[in-house]
């Protein structure tokens, strides 16, 4: 048998507040393929598709959970020609192979960039889902490039998605951006993130209405179910409209008078579906580099360690509440 590492899973959907909903085990070292790396974890961010998968997803034994990952390269695979052993990286790991809740992990190069030099591990973990997520809606569904004007709403701007977008959407491109937030403090960390206008998502027809009489061009949809019908209201004819999240029975029938495109937007597409498309590595080149300049910042909010069974169980709570600002973040 070969090494073995820590990691941290589930055997059964459980509760969180069960002590068995995340539990530690020793596994096998993962090996790199021919286009692979194996990175040494230093750092992990939960989300909800954490949340979301160790509730309602079989493990089939034991899975070990984790996207977001910042560490160091220490093995390639034979064909890997974009990174080298002792590299610092960060990624989004795809959802079709083990998380990155553990020692070590496997990754494609396609997917995997060079950590911002001026951030460390735990705020470069932060970043990656949530910026391949805005990134791919932006500029990949809705087709944005530098100088494009319009009006953008965020709902949910002081989550984590949230937060990039209005920072993605303010370094790359002239758009006016709205943000939905409820509480004082989400407030105020949206507009550091860059929302413009600050929407009441209690009255979110008036509200936007209010600063944009002429409705908006781009929504970003977190929480589809019950907001199709202000969407419809707000959204200008031939608008567009990004969703992350998957009710059931979702009735888009009042977008089809304005011949609004809908949009689903899911991280995972291209790393399973397309495994040789370099997009996403691309991008967090792109955005280490705005970091690094000082255009885009971590979301980092809640720092937590260490990176074991009992830690990942309180983010998972922290997350599973819905009131998180920013990210959670995990340290080795």
């Amino acid at each position: 048998m070969g090494d073995l590492m820590h990691a941290v899973g589930y055997r059964k959907s459980l509760p969180v507040d069960d002590p068995e909903s995340l539990v530690d085990a020793e596994v096998p070292v993962p090996t790199p393929g021919r286009h692979e790396l194996l990175v040494r974890v230093e750092a992990v961010s939960v989300n909800p598709a954490d949340v979301k998968t160790r509730v309602n997803a079989d493990p089939h034994g034991f899975r070990i959970l984790g996207n977001d990952a910042a560490g160091v390269v220490t093995a390639v695979g034979p064909e890997v020609t974009r990174f080298a052993v002792g590299d610092e990286v960060y990624y989004a790991g795809p959802a079709d192979r083990p998380g990155s809740d553990a020692e070590f992990q496997v990754v494609s190069e396609n997917i995997v960039g060079h950590k911002p030099a001026s951030l460390d591990f735990a705020d470069a973990a932060a970043l990656p889902v949530t910026t391949v997520t805005a990134w791919e809606i932006l500029f990949d569904h809705f087709g944005l490039a530098e100088a494009d004007t319009g009006t953008l709403l965020m709902v949910g701007a002081a989550g984590g998605v949230g937060s990039m977008v209005l920072q993605l959407a303010r370094a790359r491109t002239d758009l006016t951006v709205l943000g939905t937030a409820a509480r004082g403090d989400s407030q105020r960390w949206a507009t550091e993130m860059g929302a413009q206008h600050i929407i009441d998502r209690h009255d979110l027809v008036g509200a936007v209405r209010a600063v944009a009489p002429d409705g908006v061009d781009y929504i970003v949809s977190p929480f589809s179910r019950g907001n199709i019908d202000n969407y419809a209201a707000v959204i200008r004819p031939f608008g567009h409209i990004a969703a992350t999240d998957e009710p059931e029975g979702l009735d888009l029938l009042p977008l089809k008078a304005k011949s609004v495109s809908w949009h689903w937007e899911l991280i995972f597409t291209r790393p399973v579906l397309l495994p040789d498309d370099p997009y996403q590595h691309d991008l967090l080149e792109e955005t280490a580099k705005l970091v690094d300049a000082g255009k885009l910042r971590s979301t980092a909010t809640t720092r937590l360690g260490p990176l074991d069974a009992n830690t990942l169980r309180e983010a998972h709570a922290r997350v599973e509440s819905s009131a998180t600002i920013g990210k959670v973040v995990v340290t080795r």
